[in-house]
Protein backbone atom coordinates (compact mmCIF):
# COMPACT_ATOMS: atom_id res chain seq x y z
CA UNK A 1 0.00 0.00 0.00
CA UNK A 2 2.65 2.34 0.89
CA UNK A 3 4.53 1.94 -2.32
CA UNK A 4 1.13 2.65 -4.33
CA UNK A 5 0.81 5.82 -1.93
CA UNK A 6 4.16 7.05 -3.01
CA UNK A 7 3.81 6.36 -6.58
CA UNK A 8 0.33 8.06 -7.22
CA UNK A 9 1.81 10.90 -4.96
CA UNK A 10 4.38 11.47 -7.41
CA UNK A 11 2.40 11.71 -10.38
CA UNK A 12 0.38 14.06 -8.59
CA UNK A 13 3.17 16.48 -7.04
CA UNK A 14 4.26 16.12 -11.27
CA UNK A 15 0.62 17.58 -11.97
CA UNK A 16 1.78 21.30 -9.94
CA UNK A 17 0.59 23.67 -10.21
CA UNK A 18 -2.66 22.96 -11.86
CA UNK A 19 -4.70 25.36 -13.81
CA UNK A 20 -6.61 27.31 -11.42
CA UNK A 21 -10.09 26.34 -12.67
CA UNK A 22 -8.98 22.12 -12.31
CA UNK A 23 -7.46 23.50 -8.62
CA UNK A 24 -10.76 25.17 -7.68
CA UNK A 25 -13.29 22.17 -9.17
CA UNK A 26 -10.95 19.84 -6.97
CA UNK A 27 -11.77 21.95 -3.90
CA UNK A 28 -15.18 22.13 -4.52
CA UNK A 29 -15.80 18.45 -5.44
CA UNK A 30 -13.61 17.59 -2.08
CA UNK A 31 -15.22 20.03 0.20
CA UNK A 32 -18.69 19.14 -0.29
CA UNK A 33 -17.87 15.27 -0.08
CA UNK A 34 -15.63 15.57 3.21
CA UNK A 35 -19.21 18.33 4.83
CA UNK A 36 -21.85 15.52 3.92
CA UNK A 37 -20.29 12.51 4.31
CA UNK A 38 -18.33 13.14 7.99
CA UNK A 39 -21.47 14.85 9.43
CA UNK A 40 -23.56 11.70 7.80
CA UNK A 41 -21.49 9.63 9.58
CA UNK A 42 -22.62 10.80 13.03
CA UNK A 43 -26.67 11.14 11.79
CA UNK A 44 -27.13 14.18 9.99
CA UNK A 45 -29.83 14.17 7.78
CA UNK A 46 -29.17 16.67 5.37
CA UNK A 47 -28.72 15.20 1.39
CA UNK A 48 -25.45 15.55 -0.23
CA UNK A 49 -27.57 17.94 -2.67
CA UNK A 50 -29.03 20.14 0.39
CA UNK A 51 -25.68 20.08 1.69
CA UNK A 52 -24.62 21.81 -1.74
CA UNK A 53 -27.23 23.92 -1.37
CA UNK A 54 -26.30 25.19 1.68
CA UNK A 55 -22.40 25.63 1.15
CA UNK A 56 -22.63 27.11 -2.02
CA UNK A 57 -25.37 28.63 -2.30
CA UNK A 58 -26.28 29.91 1.08
CA UNK A 59 -29.85 28.36 0.57
CA UNK A 60 -32.23 25.74 2.81
CA UNK A 61 -34.10 23.32 1.87
CA UNK A 62 -36.35 20.96 3.46
CA UNK A 63 -37.28 19.98 6.33
CA UNK A 64 -34.83 19.73 9.07
CA UNK A 65 -33.46 20.42 12.80
CA UNK A 66 -31.72 23.85 12.66
CA UNK A 67 -28.84 22.62 14.60
CA UNK A 68 -28.55 20.31 11.43
CA UNK A 69 -27.71 23.24 8.94
CA UNK A 70 -26.20 24.61 11.67
CA UNK A 71 -23.35 22.36 12.46
CA UNK A 72 -22.96 22.10 8.50
CA UNK A 73 -21.80 24.98 7.81
CA UNK A 74 -19.66 25.12 10.73
CA UNK A 75 -18.22 21.74 10.04
CA UNK A 76 -17.04 23.76 6.68
CA UNK A 77 -15.55 26.56 8.85
CA UNK A 78 -13.48 24.13 10.67
CA UNK A 79 -12.04 22.25 7.68
CA UNK A 80 -10.88 25.87 6.37
CA UNK A 81 -9.20 26.12 9.74
CA UNK A 82 -7.43 22.75 9.41
CA UNK A 83 -6.07 23.82 6.14
CA UNK A 84 -4.96 27.26 7.14
CA UNK A 85 -3.45 25.73 10.40
CA UNK A 86 -1.53 22.74 8.70
CA UNK A 87 0.38 25.78 6.02
CA UNK A 88 2.61 26.64 8.91
CA UNK A 89 4.70 23.33 9.09
CA UNK A 90 6.66 24.84 12.12
CA UNK A 91 3.64 25.22 13.86
CA UNK A 92 3.34 22.83 16.63
CA UNK A 93 -0.53 20.86 17.11
CA UNK A 94 -1.84 22.24 20.23
CA UNK A 95 -4.40 20.93 22.68
CA UNK A 96 -6.18 24.66 22.19
CA UNK A 97 -6.69 24.36 18.47
CA UNK A 98 -8.33 20.77 18.77
CA UNK A 99 -11.05 22.50 22.07
CA UNK A 100 -11.15 24.85 19.59
CA UNK A 101 -12.07 22.70 16.70
CA UNK A 102 -14.95 21.25 18.44
CA UNK A 103 -15.73 24.50 20.08
CA UNK A 104 -16.65 25.57 15.84
CA UNK A 105 -18.52 22.49 14.75
CA UNK A 106 -20.58 21.87 18.14
CA UNK A 107 -21.60 25.87 17.79
CA UNK A 108 -23.14 25.67 20.97
CA UNK A 109 -24.18 24.03 24.11
CA UNK A 110 -26.95 21.09 23.90
CA UNK A 111 -29.00 18.71 25.56
CA UNK A 112 -28.63 15.24 24.06
CA UNK A 113 -30.14 11.45 25.37
CA UNK A 114 -27.69 9.22 27.17
CA UNK A 115 -27.64 6.76 29.08
CA UNK A 116 -25.88 6.07 32.80
CA UNK A 117 -23.24 3.10 33.21
CA UNK A 118 -25.96 1.33 34.77
CA UNK A 119 -27.51 1.47 31.46
CA UNK A 120 -30.47 3.73 32.55
CA UNK A 121 -31.86 6.84 30.03
CA UNK A 122 -30.89 10.48 31.10
CA UNK A 123 -30.24 13.66 29.57
CA UNK A 124 -26.61 15.55 29.97
CA UNK A 125 -25.49 18.84 28.73
CA UNK A 126 -22.89 19.04 26.54
CA UNK A 127 -20.36 21.45 26.82
CA UNK A 128 -18.61 22.87 23.66
CA UNK A 129 -14.69 23.11 23.53
CA UNK A 130 -14.34 21.62 27.18
CA UNK A 131 -12.88 18.25 28.09
CA UNK A 132 -15.75 15.36 28.99
CA UNK A 133 -17.00 15.83 32.69
CA UNK A 134 -18.72 12.42 32.49
CA UNK A 135 -17.93 9.00 31.73
CA UNK A 136 -18.78 8.78 27.53
CA UNK A 137 -18.14 4.71 27.21
CA UNK A 138 -20.67 3.18 24.74
CA UNK A 139 -22.51 -0.45 24.64
CA UNK A 140 -21.63 -2.19 21.60
CA UNK A 141 -23.82 -4.41 19.65
CA UNK A 142 -23.35 -7.33 21.74
CA UNK A 143 -24.30 -5.49 24.93
CA UNK A 144 -20.72 -5.08 26.33
CA UNK A 145 -19.51 -1.61 27.40
CA UNK A 146 -16.17 0.00 26.16
CA UNK A 147 -14.13 1.99 27.81
CA UNK A 148 -13.02 5.71 26.41
CA UNK A 149 -10.62 7.11 29.19
CA UNK A 150 -11.82 8.06 32.19
CA UNK A 151 -12.64 12.06 32.79
CA UNK A 152 -9.48 12.57 35.40
CA UNK A 153 -7.03 10.86 32.98
CA UNK A 154 -8.23 13.10 30.11
CA UNK A 155 -6.41 15.95 29.91
CA UNK A 156 -2.91 13.93 30.40
CA UNK A 157 -3.54 11.84 27.79
CA UNK A 158 -4.18 15.00 25.38
CA UNK A 159 -0.85 16.35 26.52
CA UNK A 160 0.91 13.31 25.53
CA UNK A 161 -0.88 12.82 22.23
CA UNK A 162 0.10 16.35 20.92
CA UNK A 163 3.36 15.99 22.00
CA UNK A 164 4.07 12.63 20.56
CA UNK A 165 2.61 14.49 16.97
CA UNK A 166 5.04 17.02 17.26
CA UNK A 167 8.06 14.87 18.38
CA UNK A 168 6.94 12.32 15.33
CA UNK A 169 6.73 15.42 12.86
CA UNK A 170 10.37 16.30 14.17
CA UNK A 171 11.65 12.37 13.96
CA UNK A 172 10.39 12.09 9.89
CA UNK A 173 10.15 7.99 11.26
CA UNK A 174 5.97 7.28 9.96
CA UNK A 175 4.60 8.52 6.59
CA UNK A 176 2.07 10.97 6.33
CA UNK A 177 -0.51 8.12 6.14
CA UNK A 178 1.33 6.50 9.22
CA UNK A 179 1.49 9.94 11.30
CA UNK A 180 -2.32 10.28 10.44
CA UNK A 181 -4.28 6.97 10.80
CA UNK A 182 -2.27 6.67 14.16
CA UNK A 183 -3.19 10.00 15.66
CA UNK A 184 -6.72 9.39 14.93
CA UNK A 185 -6.73 5.89 16.41
CA UNK A 186 -5.19 7.27 19.64
CA UNK A 187 -7.47 10.41 19.43
CA UNK A 188 -10.26 7.85 19.27
CA UNK A 189 -9.54 5.87 21.90
CA UNK A 190 -8.97 8.58 24.22
CA UNK A 191 -12.81 10.27 22.75
CA UNK A 192 -11.88 13.66 24.72
CA UNK A 193 -14.83 15.49 24.10
CA UNK A 194 -18.51 14.85 24.81
CA UNK A 195 -19.70 14.88 21.41
CA UNK A 196 -18.14 15.83 17.64
CA UNK A 197 -15.07 13.11 18.72
CA UNK A 198 -15.52 11.37 15.09
CA UNK A 199 -15.51 14.44 13.21
CA UNK A 200 -12.70 15.78 14.62
CA UNK A 201 -10.57 12.48 14.60
CA UNK A 202 -11.60 12.82 10.35
CA UNK A 203 -10.31 16.75 10.67
CA UNK A 204 -7.31 15.49 11.91
CA UNK A 205 -6.69 12.90 9.24
CA UNK A 206 -6.54 15.75 6.66
CA UNK A 207 -4.60 18.07 9.09
CA UNK A 208 -1.71 15.58 9.20
CA UNK A 209 -2.28 15.31 4.65
CA UNK A 210 -2.82 18.81 4.09
CA UNK A 211 0.88 19.40 5.84
CA UNK A 212 2.17 17.27 3.41
CA UNK A 213 0.58 18.49 0.39
CA UNK A 214 -1.49 15.39 -0.30
CA UNK A 215 -5.10 15.51 -0.97
CA UNK A 216 -7.89 15.11 1.80
CA UNK A 217 -9.42 11.65 2.47
CA UNK A 218 -13.08 11.58 2.31
CA UNK A 219 -14.48 8.85 4.69
CA UNK A 220 -17.63 7.89 2.62
CA UNK A 221 -21.33 7.24 4.79
CA UNK A 222 -21.65 4.51 2.99
CA UNK A 223 -18.78 2.97 3.93
CA UNK A 224 -19.63 3.22 7.55
CA UNK A 225 -19.50 -0.28 8.27
CA UNK A 226 -15.80 -0.68 6.73
CA UNK A 227 -14.30 2.16 8.88
CA UNK A 228 -15.75 0.91 12.19
CA UNK A 229 -14.76 -2.58 11.17
CA UNK A 230 -11.06 -1.82 10.04
CA UNK A 231 -11.28 0.40 13.91
CA UNK A 232 -12.25 -2.83 15.64
CA UNK A 233 -10.00 -4.94 14.07
CA UNK A 234 -7.27 -2.49 15.45
CA UNK A 235 -8.68 -2.58 19.06
CA UNK A 236 -8.09 -6.16 19.47
CA UNK A 237 -4.90 -5.94 18.69
CA UNK A 238 -4.02 -3.02 20.65
CA UNK A 239 -5.80 -3.58 23.87
CA UNK A 240 -8.96 -2.88 24.79
CA UNK A 241 -7.62 -0.15 28.01
CA UNK A 242 -8.07 3.28 27.21
CA UNK A 243 -3.98 3.82 27.51
CA UNK A 244 -3.40 0.82 25.62
CA UNK A 245 -5.24 2.97 22.76
CA UNK A 246 -3.88 5.92 23.58
CA UNK A 247 -0.15 4.47 23.31
CA UNK A 248 -0.93 2.03 20.42
CA UNK A 249 2.19 1.42 17.99
CA UNK A 250 1.86 1.89 14.33
CA UNK A 251 2.37 -2.32 13.86
CA UNK A 252 -0.68 -2.54 15.90
CA UNK A 253 -3.17 -0.41 13.68
CA UNK A 254 -2.23 -2.01 10.33
CA UNK A 255 -6.17 -2.90 9.69
CA UNK A 256 -6.55 1.34 10.03
CA UNK A 257 -3.22 2.24 7.88
CA UNK A 258 -4.70 -0.01 4.81
CA UNK A 259 -8.29 1.12 5.20
CA UNK A 260 -7.03 5.03 5.63
CA UNK A 261 -4.53 4.21 2.38
CA UNK A 262 -7.26 2.73 0.14
CA UNK A 263 -9.19 6.36 0.94
CA UNK A 264 -5.84 7.85 0.03
CA UNK A 265 -5.41 6.68 -2.59
CA UNK A 266 -8.74 6.97 -4.39
CA UNK A 267 -8.42 10.67 -4.09
CA UNK A 268 -4.97 10.98 -5.35
CA UNK A 269 -6.50 9.28 -8.75
CA UNK A 270 -9.31 11.92 -8.70
CA UNK A 271 -6.73 14.84 -7.73
CA UNK A 272 -4.86 13.48 -10.82
CA UNK A 273 -7.19 13.49 -13.07
CA UNK A 274 -8.31 17.05 -12.10
CA UNK A 275 -5.00 17.88 -13.00
CA UNK A 276 -4.89 16.62 -16.24
CA UNK A 277 -8.06 18.34 -16.66
CA UNK A 278 -10.35 14.94 -16.83
CA UNK A 279 -13.39 14.79 -15.54
CA UNK A 280 -13.95 13.98 -11.76
CA UNK A 281 -17.35 13.35 -10.77
CA UNK A 282 -18.31 9.90 -9.75
CA UNK A 283 -21.28 9.07 -11.49
CA UNK A 284 -21.87 5.68 -9.54
CA UNK A 285 -22.35 7.57 -6.58
CA UNK A 286 -25.43 5.46 -4.41
CA UNK A 287 -26.55 8.78 -2.51
CA UNK A 288 -26.43 11.26 -5.38
CA UNK A 289 -28.18 8.97 -7.66
CA UNK A 290 -30.60 8.34 -4.61
CA UNK A 291 -31.79 11.85 -4.36
CA UNK A 292 -31.94 12.36 -8.25
CA UNK A 293 -34.18 9.54 -7.97
CA UNK A 294 -36.70 10.40 -4.78
CA UNK A 295 -36.75 14.03 -6.90
CA UNK A 296 -38.58 11.84 -10.07
CA UNK A 297 -41.04 10.41 -7.73
CA UNK A 298 -42.16 13.48 -5.92
CA UNK A 299 -42.43 15.43 -9.39
CA UNK A 300 -44.20 11.94 -10.69
CA UNK A 301 -46.44 12.47 -8.29
CA UNK A 302 -47.87 15.58 -9.40
CA UNK A 303 -48.70 16.80 -13.17
CA UNK A 304 -46.83 19.10 -14.60
CA UNK A 305 -44.98 21.52 -12.05
CA UNK A 306 -44.80 25.36 -12.61
CA UNK A 307 -41.55 27.31 -12.73
CA UNK A 308 -40.31 28.07 -8.94
CA UNK A 309 -36.78 29.25 -8.00
CA UNK A 310 -36.13 26.01 -6.43
CA UNK A 311 -36.36 24.31 -9.60
CA UNK A 312 -34.01 27.05 -10.64
CA UNK A 313 -31.31 26.09 -8.53
CA UNK A 314 -31.49 22.74 -9.38
CA UNK A 315 -31.51 22.66 -13.51
CA UNK A 316 -27.70 25.38 -12.10
CA UNK A 317 -26.64 22.45 -10.54
CA UNK A 318 -27.89 19.51 -12.39
CA UNK A 319 -27.74 20.96 -15.73
CA UNK A 320 -25.96 23.79 -16.23
CA UNK A 321 -22.71 23.42 -14.29
CA UNK A 322 -22.29 19.46 -16.11
CA UNK A 323 -23.17 20.57 -18.97
CA UNK A 324 -20.51 23.54 -18.63
CA UNK A 325 -17.71 20.32 -16.86
CA UNK A 326 -18.48 18.13 -20.15
CA UNK A 327 -17.45 21.81 -22.85
CA UNK A 328 -14.20 21.37 -20.60
CA UNK A 329 -13.66 17.97 -21.39
CA UNK A 330 -14.67 17.50 -24.82
CA UNK A 331 -13.55 20.45 -26.16
CA UNK A 332 -9.94 20.92 -24.60
CA UNK A 333 -8.17 20.22 -27.13
CA UNK A 334 -9.87 22.70 -29.42
CA UNK A 335 -7.37 24.73 -26.79
CA UNK A 336 -4.00 24.10 -29.26
CA UNK A 337 -5.32 26.03 -32.65
CA UNK A 338 -6.23 29.31 -30.25
CA UNK A 339 -4.44 31.29 -27.87
CA UNK A 340 -7.89 33.11 -26.56
CA UNK A 341 -10.29 31.17 -25.05
CA UNK A 342 -12.96 32.68 -22.82
CA UNK A 343 -15.76 31.41 -21.03
CA UNK A 344 -18.72 33.13 -19.47
CA UNK A 345 -22.00 32.57 -17.96
CA UNK A 346 -24.77 34.01 -16.38
CA UNK A 347 -28.77 34.33 -15.39
CA UNK A 348 -30.90 36.70 -16.83
CA UNK A 349 -34.01 38.06 -15.74
CA UNK A 350 -34.69 39.37 -19.88
CA UNK A 351 -32.86 42.30 -21.86
CA UNK A 352 -29.40 42.47 -21.36
CA UNK A 353 -29.60 42.30 -17.53
CA UNK A 354 -27.56 39.53 -16.43
CA UNK A 355 -25.96 38.13 -13.35
CA UNK A 356 -22.56 36.28 -13.61
CA UNK A 357 -22.03 33.15 -12.73
CA UNK A 358 -18.88 32.02 -12.16
CA UNK A 359 -17.88 29.01 -14.81
CA UNK A 360 -16.03 27.36 -12.75
CA UNK A 361 -16.07 28.05 -8.74
CA UNK A 362 -20.00 27.81 -8.73
CA UNK A 363 -20.18 30.76 -6.41
CA UNK A 364 -22.24 33.91 -7.16
CA UNK A 365 -20.92 37.24 -7.94
CA UNK A 366 -23.84 39.33 -7.81
CA UNK A 367 -25.45 40.10 -4.03
CA UNK A 368 -28.32 39.82 -5.59
CA UNK A 369 -29.02 36.23 -6.54
CA UNK A 370 -32.08 35.60 -5.15
CA UNK A 371 -33.61 38.61 -6.89
CA UNK A 372 -32.55 37.32 -10.25
CA UNK A 373 -33.45 33.70 -8.92
CA UNK A 374 -37.41 34.98 -8.11
CA UNK A 375 -37.62 36.27 -12.04
CA UNK A 376 -35.10 34.12 -14.12
CA UNK A 377 -35.96 34.34 -17.73
CA UNK A 378 -33.16 32.12 -19.14
CA UNK A 379 -29.60 30.83 -18.08
CA UNK A 380 -26.61 31.92 -20.96
CA UNK A 381 -23.14 29.45 -21.51
CA UNK A 382 -21.05 31.26 -24.02
CA UNK A 383 -17.50 29.37 -24.95
CA UNK A 384 -15.56 31.70 -27.64
CA UNK A 385 -12.15 30.60 -29.24
CA UNK A 386 -10.64 33.46 -31.18
CA UNK A 387 -6.79 34.47 -32.00
CA UNK A 388 -5.29 31.49 -33.78
CA UNK A 389 -1.75 30.59 -33.36
CA UNK A 390 -1.54 29.37 -37.17
CA UNK A 391 -1.77 32.11 -39.61
CA UNK A 392 -3.37 29.98 -42.10
CA UNK A 393 -6.50 30.19 -39.94
CA UNK A 394 -5.98 33.97 -40.18
CA UNK A 395 -9.00 35.42 -38.26
CA UNK A 396 -11.10 32.24 -37.64
CA UNK A 397 -13.36 32.25 -34.20
CA UNK A 398 -15.82 30.22 -33.46
CA UNK A 399 -18.66 31.09 -30.59
CA UNK A 400 -20.34 28.24 -28.90
CA UNK A 401 -23.60 29.74 -26.87
CA UNK A 402 -26.16 27.30 -25.13
CA UNK A 403 -29.34 29.06 -23.50
CA UNK A 404 -31.61 27.20 -21.10
CA UNK A 405 -34.92 28.96 -21.16
CA UNK A 406 -37.38 29.16 -18.62
CA UNK A 407 -41.27 28.74 -18.96
CA UNK A 408 -43.81 28.53 -17.07
CA UNK A 409 -44.19 24.48 -16.77
CA UNK A 410 -41.10 23.36 -18.73
CA UNK A 411 -37.92 24.64 -19.58
CA UNK A 412 -35.86 24.55 -22.92
CA UNK A 413 -32.18 23.93 -23.42
CA UNK A 414 -31.74 25.88 -26.88
CA UNK A 415 -28.37 25.00 -29.07
CA UNK A 416 -28.02 23.77 -32.63
CA UNK A 417 -31.37 21.74 -31.56
CA UNK A 418 -33.82 21.94 -29.02
CA UNK A 419 -34.44 20.06 -26.03
CA UNK A 420 -37.50 20.73 -23.78
CA UNK A 421 -38.38 18.82 -20.12
CA UNK A 422 -40.12 19.17 -17.15
CA UNK A 423 -39.42 20.73 -14.33
CA UNK A 424 -38.03 18.21 -11.69
CA UNK A 425 -36.95 16.36 -15.04
CA UNK A 426 -32.69 16.50 -16.10
CA UNK A 427 -31.20 15.41 -19.20
CA UNK A 428 -29.41 11.80 -19.08
CA UNK A 429 -25.48 12.06 -19.21
CA UNK A 430 -25.52 10.63 -22.82
CA UNK A 431 -27.83 13.67 -23.96
CA UNK A 432 -25.90 15.76 -22.38
CA UNK A 433 -22.80 14.52 -24.50
CA UNK A 434 -24.81 14.81 -27.72
CA UNK A 435 -25.20 18.57 -26.86
CA UNK A 436 -21.50 18.76 -26.94
CA UNK A 437 -21.22 16.29 -30.21
CA UNK A 438 -22.46 18.74 -31.94
CA UNK A 439 -20.45 21.51 -31.41
CA UNK A 440 -17.38 19.19 -31.85
CA UNK A 441 -18.43 18.06 -35.43
CA UNK A 442 -19.00 22.15 -36.25
CA UNK A 443 -15.87 23.19 -34.68
CA UNK A 444 -14.16 20.81 -36.96
CA UNK A 445 -15.87 21.33 -39.96
CA UNK A 446 -15.23 25.16 -39.54
CA UNK A 447 -11.59 24.37 -38.94
CA UNK A 448 -11.42 22.56 -42.34
CA UNK A 449 -12.61 24.90 -43.58
CA UNK A 450 -10.39 27.56 -42.29
CA UNK A 451 -7.19 25.54 -43.59
CA UNK A 452 -8.82 24.53 -47.05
Amino acid sequence: MLDKISELYQEWKSLQPLKPEDQRRLNEKFRLEFNYNSNHIEGNTLTYGQTKLLLIFEKTEGVHDLREYEEMKAHDVALKMIIEESKDRERPLTENFIRTLNQTILVRPFWKDAQTPDGHDTRIEVKIGEYKSRPNHVRTASGEIFQYAIVEETPAMMKDLVDWFNLEIKNGELTPLEIASLLHYRYIRIHPFEDGNGRIARLLVNYVLFRYDYPMVIIQTKDKNNYLRALNRCDVEVGLEPSQGANAKIAKIQPFVEYVGEQLAHSLKIAIKAGKGENIEEEDDFEKKLNLLERKLKISEIEKPSFTKEFVLEIIDLVYYPLLQKFEEGLKNTRVFFRRTEVSGGISKGGDDHLTLNPFTKSIIDVNFSEYIESARYLLLNYCFSNPINPKLKDLAIDITIYILFKEDEYVIDYSDKKTYNYGQYPTQEELNDIISKYKYDILSKLDNAIK
